[in-house]
């Protein structure tokens, strides 16, 4: 009984460290994981109070709409889930088959392109942000049903430029990656 607890406890400290480093694992990918079934997975995580992914992925992107400032939330291309302004943006967008070419279920560009694009333009901190350019690499397909998340980051600023990248990926596996130069044109926020 003692060697139970000590393995369940173990393996609550596995699921909490990898649900910390990565929110958005189904728990089929978190029983594959930690080796167990994924009637496991959902009694643990009844145990330790997490919540499942849809929630939990709710709950972060309603915290961080309120602070978009160069986009409303119906122009973002996914669910914006972090927001950092003038730093970084994270976004998950759950592709389905009405997305997807139908003779082969790859999801078509411009979606993949329209999450990048516009969470390049929210991480901006101004009222208005416009791409001036981008230089994009499709790296691998994506099929409907994939979860896509998205990670923008602000490598340089010059006045009123932005320099943003941003990679995408698919079951940790990176399928997109972007170099967008944004143009603020609004006011900078201040704090005060």
């Amino acid at each position: 009984m003692a060697r139970g607890n000590k393995n369940k406890k173990f393996r609550h400290q596995a699921l909490l460290k990898l649900i910390e480093e990565n929110p958005f694992l189904t728990d089929e990918k978190l029983a594959d994981k930690l080796g167990v079934s994924i009637q496991t997975i959902r009694l643990d995580r009844l145990e330790l109070g997490i919540s499942e992914l849809r929630e939990r992925t709710k709950s972060m992107a309603q915290e961080v709409y309120s602070e978009l400032r160069s986009l409303n939330k119906q122009e973002l291309v996914g669910d914006l889930l972090s927001l950092e302004l003038g730093k970084r943006a994270i976004s998950l967008l759950q592709t389905t088959e009405a997305m997807a070419f139908q003779n082969n279920n790859i999801v078509r560009g411009h979606y993949i392109f329209g999450q990048a694009n516009s969470l390049a333009v929210a991480v901006i901190d101004a009222t208005v942000a416009l791409t001036k350019e981008a230089n994009i690499k499709y790296l691998k397909p994506v099929y409907g049903g994939e979860r896509l998340v998205a990670i923008a980051d602000v490598i340089k600023q010059e006045g009123n430029t932005y320099y943003v990248e941003v990679n995408t990926s698919s079951d940790d596996k990176q399928v997109f990656h972007g170099k967008f130069v944004i143009i603020q044109k609004g006011e900078v926020k201040t704090n005060g």
